[in-house]
């Protein structure tokens, strides 16, 4: 997390939980400001400058999504996380159609809510480079290019999305459920393998025989893209 004590905007209408969250994030160092309705939220998000909103999506006088909505006409683009008692599939849709980043459906665990709200964090906010370098590693956006010191890796559609991904957040832990929730859309998280083979088939490409892997396993957290010393 950042040096800098982020700001929070909590919307919420349970007295219980608005505190619990309160105090666990308080702790974590993050500065919130808690208010309790669509309306007063909206009205403060307007006022000041935040960091990060964490809105509940039933809210008294203005419903949390209509308060994003209203939000995103206004350019306001903070980053949102939408919680919601709701968690079928069209309704996790329904939050990110409406200009939420991310999606936490209740009952959830405190861990849980700072590792999201640390990953909204993390995402870059200048995504308008066409060309990436860390260490020997270039990529293209344009062009569809990668090299390595020169030399040119031909990566399938899927392969080259997860290097972008990865490019963009170099010296970062990446789990697995960011990967598949912002590489493959995955708003569920189903028991697969399926990062793993794909890093597995990415690795072997990017890091070939005799030179310094770049793409690295952390062990019970995710995955790496470090540069070469």
């Amino acid at each position: 997390m950042p040096s800098a004590s982020p700001h929070v905007l909590f919307v919420e209408d349970d007295e219980t939980l608005a505190r619990e969250v309160v105090e666990e994030l308080t702790t974590r160092g993050f500065v919130v400001r808690h208010e309790e309705t669509g309306q007063a939220g909206l009205d403060t998000a307007m006022a000041e400058a935040f960091d990060l909103m964490i809105i509940d999506r039933m809210l008294p006088l203005l419903d949390g999504l209509s308060v994003i909505e209203k939000l995103r006409a206004q350019n306001i683009y903070v980053p949102v996380l939408v919680l919601s008692a709701l968690s079928a599939v069209d309704d996790r849709v329904s939050g990110l159609k409406a200009g939420g980043d991310d999606y936490l459906t209740k009952p959830f665990a405190m861990d849980e809510l700072a590792a999201r709200l640390e990953a909204l964090m993390r995402r870059p906010n200048d995504t308008r480079a066409t060309r990436l370098r860390v260490g020997p590693l270039e990529i293209d956006l344009i062009d569809r290019t990668v090299q390595r010191d020169g030399r040119e890796i031909e990566l399938l559609p899927r392969e080259f999305r997860l290097l972008e991904y990865l490019m963009r957040r170099p010296n970062q832990v990446l789990t697995r459920t960011m990967l598949l929730e912002d590489v493959w859309n995955y708003r569920f998280i189903p028991q697969t393998n399926l990062v793993d083979v794909h890093i597995g088939k990415l690795r072997r490409k990017i890091d070939a025989a005799g030179e310094t892997p770049l793409i690295h396993s952390i062990r019970g957290s995710g995955f790496m893209l470090r540069a070469a010393d």
